[in-house]
């Protein structure tokens, strides 16, 4: 070989694992780094939806977060493959002999094995760099119909939701998708079992093949045919349809599964770690979120807080975050009249309001307590503020506590029922 130039590529290189490089080591760390902002995004906007238009949220963070998932998975596994694949070129070029296995120690029995399995450094390389190649196709296609799932499902959730709320339905959205999904699919689902286990026996031509065919036909061209996902079509009837759509499948699962269980996690950080002798406090546990200078306005849940624990000034400032998901049922329920548009409807809300927020300090009512409409200067959120005058508390721990909406699907056997309030300790 002339030591001059390089060996050349195989032929059987995959052509483009040049373009595979670029976009993976482009997009791995644009990908890695959204999961991270749609989790901001989705406990930012979370406290500013009612019930109605969370479901709507909630599939669009979940679906969103698994395509960024999946992408960054792919996108750094591949990299990992194809630094393998550059690895093996490498060597292939510096030991051009190959493996030598008379230099090797190992026993008689182990050696018969190896021998038995010739493979040469060429062969090593190929199917590093098909690996590389498959997995960059797997990866790429699951995201794109996570995607699409999202775009469709999403998109049709939000519309019908629309609908409810402008034509005043009494319906459940969610129900509603769910039900129509359904009846999109099973007259698809029916005509592939039928041509699948008796389109051999249906007589070309007659009422039943062109029903058959029709309807196979029109699923087509709204993108269910077999080859509307190529990439898919190729890995299935040439790497084997059950074990491709298991592996196709089980990472769709897994990666909707995963990013909703690490939601559940993040809402409940102490649920995560072997805390189960730790003495559980219930609602009289200190929780950073009631505490300004402590909580994580980006993440911590729209709770009532005060400026501090320690309260060196004359009055304790305490917001209480307006949560339309509870707040907005309970004055529909509590306070017909608050849904006036005339008037002094302004001053019948912060009245309505005031009535399902009352507060006590030390286990006494504070009746003239009133609020003020105020923000979350750190969010941006519609919130009650409330000035309260301490200073003739005496020093050491206070306890504030201020009423939450009742919900109406509270149930007295639940294991951890809702207290009905949020605790805040402070001290003078």
């Amino acid at each position: 070989m002339d030591a001059r130039r390089p060996p050349a590529l195989s032929a059987r290189t995959t052509p483009t694992w040049e373009v595979e490089l670029l976009i993976s080591g482009v997009a791995v760390f644009a990908m890695l780094q959204l999961p991270g902002w749609l989790d901001d995004r989705m406990f930012a906007l979370e406290p500013r939806v009612g019930s109605d238009w969370r479901p709507v949220l909630l599939l669009f963070y979940i679906y969103s977060k698994s395509t960024a998932v999946v992408l960054a998975v792919t996108f750094a596994i591949h990299l990992l493959l194809r630094a393998q694949w550059i690895a093996l070129v490498g060597m292939d070029s510096v030991y051009p002999q190959g493996v030598q296995l008379d230099r090797l120690r190992m026993g008689p029995i182990q050696r018969a094995i190896e021998e038995a399995r010739p493979e040469s450094s060429a062969d090593a390389i190929e199917r590093a760099d098909n690996r590389a190649s498959v997995l960059f196709a797997i990866g790429v296609s699951i995201a794109l119909i996570i995607a699409s799932i999202c775009i469709f499902f999403c998109g049709s959730l939000l519309l019908v939701n629309l609908l409810a709320q402008s034509f005043d339905w009494p319906i459940d959205p969610l129900k509603v998708m769910l039900g129509l999904f359904g009846a999109l699919m099973l007259p698809f689902m029916a005509a592939s079992m039928i041509d699948q286990f008796r389109g051999d026996r249906l007589r070309p031509g007659g009422a039943t093949h062109r029903v058959i065919a029709a309807t196979l036909r029109f699923y087509t061209r709204i993108g269910m045919g077999r080859r509307n996902s190529h990439v898919v079509a190729l890995l299935t009837s040439n790497g084997g349809e059950r074990r491709m759509m298991a592996v196709v499948v089980g990472i769709m699962v897994a990666a909707l599964l995963g990013v909703g269980a690490a939601y559940t996690a993040m809402g409940s950080p102490g649920a995560i770690g072997s805390y189960a002798l730790f003495p559980d406090s219930g609602h009289l546990q200190l929780r950073s979120e009631h505490y300004d200078d402590q909580r994580n306005p980006a993440r911590d849940a729209a709770l009532p807080f005060v400026q501090s624990a320690v309260i060196t000034g004359p009055y304790v400032k305490l917001l209480v975050p307006y949560r339309p998901d509870r707040d907005q049922p309970a004055m529909r329920t509590h306070c017909a009249h608050a849904r006036l548009l005339q008037g002094d409807a302004l001053a019948r809300r912060l009245a309505c309001l005031q009535a399902l927020h009352p507060v006590s300090l030390d286990g006494k009512p504070l009746p003239g307590l009133r609020y003020e409409i105020a923000s979350d200067p750190r969010t941006d959120r519609p919130a009650l503020l409330a000035m309260i005058d301490v200073r003739n508390l005496a020093p050491g721990r206070h306890d504030l506590r201020i009423a939450r909406p009742p919900r109406g699907d509270r149930r007295p056997d639940n294991d951890n029922p809702d207290p009905g309030f949020d605790a805040i300790a402070f001290w003078r």
